[in-house]
């Protein structure tokens, strides 16, 4: 596991149990280095949204925690936001919850002669693989080949 890797699992395993003690959902950690410095994004969400108030308390709530604990060992900004539209899909529960929704999947292998890009209707899970039709045809994809998913807007 890289250094990278260890802080965004350490910036979980805080993050999660204050984030679930006030009803949210912990979507995604970024840590990259961008243009203005280290940047550590944090994706919450919850039934019928959140809005910058619930960003704001988390972000000085998260902050103060981190601080306490000290595991980031260079000076970063924290960053705390919704998933947006196009939410991304982590974990296999994700793609039971947005059944019926439209979804862009990415992965890591050809699927069904179509390409590593699909994009589909999401019928939900079977065990670990994701049920998605795509067009007329109804394709199985196993969950770890899945390197990126999305919500894509349906018009």
């Amino acid at each position: 596991m890289s250094q990278l890797e260890k802080i965004i699992e350490e910036v979980r395993q805080l993050a999660e149990p204050m984030l679930q003690a006030q009803g949210f959902e912990l979507v995604d950690v970024e840590y990259q280095r961008e243009r203005q410095g280290w940047v550590l994004r944090i994706y919450i969400d919850r039934p019928g949204g959140v809005n910058i108030e619930n960003c704001a308390d988390v972000n000085r709530e998260l902050g103060t925690i981190l601080d306490v604990h000290d595991i980031i060992p260079n000076a970063y900004t924290l960053e705390v936001s919704s998933p947006g539209l196009t939410r991304p899909l982590k974990k296999l529960e994700d793609f039971s919850r947005y059944q019926g929704r439209l979804v862009k999947i990415k992965t890591w292998q050809i699927i069904s002669g179509r390409g590593k890009v699909l994009k589909g209707r999401l019928r939900g899970t079977e065990g670990e693989k994701i049920i998605l039709e795509v067009g007329s045809e109804v394709i199985e994809i196993p969950f770890p080949n899945i390197a990126k998913a999305n919500l894509e807007i349906d018009f």
